[in-house]
């Protein structure tokens, strides 16, 4: 028989995860107002005397390391730094804005220069060339190298199971073309939303890595070469992929074998691809596959989608490493109803690259529900969804 404080125990951690469901309107109100924050919100600001923090990092680490549920603002300006999430409890990150629902006129930008080398040539994981970090250890936010990438130690504590993040932009100014990995998200091990933000980088702008669970809601996403790629999931929703030049894929993913079945990939849905501006639109028409596979278990589906003239006939292509292709009957590299002069049916017939799927087809993965699952590969987790964003 469970003692009576275990389920005081149980409540009392129940209401400190709840709790970071901030309500819809006052989350607004905070990112407009600092007068109208929730009390206990942590402030930063690099000039308002009202702040605690001059640093988002700093503010970060002032954190308890518990399940408790934390806000902090961040007050209009670009702040030069890589930002590190290890704790459990959930964490939202509010960026100020008069503008809650435009990603393309935030006025918070976290900015940091770095690829996965120096200028030297010398090599780092490319964890290192992030500049938002969310993972509850090192080794679980490294990205490794060959077909199942590091192996993160079984014993490894999930991260965050709520992590927020409201109107920042994430941006990688470590050069103006693809020159190696450079995060502006790395994301692993943990569930997390992101809403309104944007992240622009060249090549793989965003990594979602193992057991993560990443929803994207109108928010910008920028690249050139495999610029979402990964190991867990990613849904984005309602959102624009903008094509700073042609490279590898959109999208470049790491299927894993495990003994459920698993959903593990990206699903881009009622979103647009486009290229980023009009200067580069005329130098890429026709040029941008959709994506490659990172191994012979990739899965990723665009969903009723806009794309424009940028993407390539074919659609997907493949990964050809010494002479070998990637492409086996377990690569899932699909569309589902998408449109656009990007859309050539007669190019994607042409290839076994790329899969048209019926309404059937696509019914398994058809909403977030039924492909973000918990690490023992229950479905329907999305409690960390904000669905009123």
């Amino acid at each position: 028989m469970l003692r009576p404080y275990f389920w005081v125990f149980l409540f009392l951690n129940t209401l400190l995860v709840c709790a970071a469901r901030i309500p819809s309107n006052a989350r607004q109100n905070c990112q407009r107002s600092l007068e109208a924050c929730p009390k206990g919100t942590v402030v930063v600001s690099a000039s308002n005397p009202k702040a605690q923090f001059s640093t988002v990092q700093g503010a970060i680490e002032s954190l308890p390391n518990d399940k408790s549920s934390q806000t902090i603002l961040v007050l209009a300006g670009e702040y030069i730094e890589q930002l590190n999430v290890t704790r459990p409890g959930p964490v939202t990150l509010l960026g100020q804005t008069d503008h809650i629902t435009d990603a393309s006129k935030n006025k918070v930008s976290i900015t940091w220069a770095q690829a996965n080398h120096d200028n030297t040539g010398q090599s780092v994981d490319n964890v290192f060339s992030s500049v938002l970090v969310v993972a509850p250890t090192l080794d679980s936010s490294y990205t490794g190298s060959g077909p199942t990438g590091y192996p993160v130690p079984e014993d490894t504590p999930f991260g965050s199971v709520d992590f927020r993040v409201y109107n920042i932009d994430f941006v990688n100014t470590w050069s103006d073309f693809s020159d190696g990995p450079a995060h502006a998200l790395s994301f692993s091990r943990a569930n997390g939303g992101f809403y309104y933000c944007g992240f622009y980088s060249y090549q793989d702008t965003v990594y979602v890595g193992k057991l993560a669970n990443a929803y994207f809601h109108k928010s910008i996403i920028a690249g050139q070469t495999d610029f979402l790629y990964g190991f867990g999931t990613a849904w984005i929703q309602s959102s624009e992929i903008l094509l700073r030049n042609c490279g590898g894929g959109i999208t470049a993913w790491k299927g894993t074998n495990t003994t459920f079945e698993n959903k593990y990939g990206v699903y881009i849905v009622e979103s647009t691809v486009r290229a980023a501006n009009t200067s580069i639109a005329p130098d890429i028409i026709g040029s941008c596959p959709l994506g490659r596979p990172w191994n012979s278990l990739h899965r990723s589906i665009f969903a009723d989608s806009y794309e424009d003239g940028s993407v390539a006939s074919s659609g997907y292509i493949d990964w050809v490493v010494d002479g070998e292709s990637r492409l086996t009957n377990g690569t899932f590299m699909a569309e589902y109803r998408v449109f656009g002069p990007g859309f050539n049916k007669t190019g994607r017939a042409s290839t076994n690259a790329s899969i048209v799927l019926t309404s059937r087809e696509y019914a398994p993965y058809d909403s977030p529900q039924k492909v973000f699952l918990t690490p023992n590969g229950k479905p329907d987790n999305v409690d960390w969804i904000d669905w009123h964003a």
